[in-house]
Parts: structure tokens; C-alpha cells; sequence
């Protein structure tokens, strides 16, 4: 399993969410990948996250954390899910997408974070490295590695992390409470002129 992916890689697959993003929104179906184009790298199952910003701010984000399908694929569908899908924006126009910044997230498997009590847990986060899943009960949110930027303090990240789950802000000291930590390779499309 790769942990990067060339610049070429790169270009492919941010192709891959620009083109299905570009027919989604103007009404056509999902396109069909070529696989016998693409490379073996991204032919493998990975789990991945596709965040759309727009002017700077955040238009959509979804993903998966558990790989199903050859990464390729579960680009393309993701894309077309943060479009339609994200419950915290409308779906996307088509007029919008020249202004649209696209931003993939591909993760390693998330691995249980064993810690004994909260310090613990605070001085073993990795700020700007470490994805964070926590799971309560029956609730579960994640953060992205790079939500670090929003919240650098591990109890700020924490907390929002709680709020995103309609959790208590401290409800990530509860003795149930699970924290998985996984890693990203994050990489994006360059930054595009604010709409006018």
C-alpha cells in the first residue's frame, strides 16, 4: 500500500473529481473510468475524503474511512457525494464549479488510539498529522488532518470534534469514549481567482 502518489498520480485523480464534478452538476451521470488507463497505484483500495472549497471556504467535504473500492473509483464517487450529499450545504451548481477548489484526502486504515486516562490522550495527538475518529455510544464524527490549522489546541480539536457528533464538548473524556487515529496524503488543485 503506497503512502504517496507522484505528481502525475496526483493529477490524475484530482482530473477524475474535476471532469465527474464538471458532468454531475451540469445533469449527466457519472462518467465510467478507463481503469485500463490508469496506473496500478490507484487501482488499489483506499479509503478517501474530496473537499471542495470555494473562495477560501469550505463548500462541501465527504468521504469514507474504510476502503471498498479501487481508489480511482471512490474518488469519482465521492466527488459526486460532497456535491449532492453533504448535509451542511446545498448542492452544488453548475455555475459554481469554475470557482471551486478541489482537495483530496487519501487515508491510511485507522488504528485504535489506547491511552489510560485524558492527558494521555492529549500529549499522545500528533497536531497536523494525526486524523481523529471518536466514536461515543452510537455517534461518530472525524476530523481530517488538517482541521488541525482550525483548532492546534489537541482539547479545542477535541471538543469541535465532540460538537460535530452532538456530543458534549467533553464528552471525548468519557470512559466509553474511542479515539482512532489514521494519517493522510492530502494534495489539491491550485487555487483558483475568488468569484467576482
Amino acid at each position: 500500500m503506497t503512502d504517496s502518489y507522484t505528481p502525475n498520480e496526483q493529477a490524475i485523480l484530482l482530473h477524475i473529481a474535476r471532469h465527474t464534478l464538471e458532468v454531475v452538476t451540469s445533469g449527466g451521470q457519472r462518467p465510467t473510468l478507463d481503469e485500463s488507463q490508469l496506473p496500478e497505484s490507484l487501482m488499489q483500495p483506499r479509503a478517501c475524503f474530496v473537499t471542495f472549497t470555494e473562495g477560501g471556504m469550505l463548500r462541501g467535504c465527504t468521504g469514507t474511512l474504510t476502503a471498498r473500492q479501487p481508489l480511482a473509483e471512490e474518488v469519482s464517487q465521492t466527488t459526486v457525494h460532497t456535491a449532492f450529499n453533504d448535509p451542511r450545504f446545498d448542492p452544488v451548481r453548475s455555475e459554481e464549479v469554475p470557482w471551486i477548489v478541489i482537495e483530496i484526502s487519501v487515508l491510511t486504515p485507522p488504528q485504535p488510539l489506547v491511552v489510560t486516562c485524558s492527558d494521555e490522550l492529549l500529549h499522545t495527538l500528533r497536531p497536523g498529522t494525526d486524523g481523529v475518529v471518536l466514536k461515543v455510544g452510537g455517534r461518530r464524527s472525524t476530523f481530517l488532518p488538517q482541521v488541525w490549522e482550525h483548532y492546534p489546541d489537541p482539547i479545542d480539536f477535541l471538543s469541535a470534534l465532540c460538537r460535530k457528533a452532538n456530543l458534549p464538548s467533553d464528552a471525548w473524556q468519557l470512559p466509553e469514549a474511542e479515539i482512532d487515529i489514521y494519517q493522510s496524503v492530502m494534495f489539491e488543485e491550485p487555487h483558483r481567482s475568488p468569484h467576482p
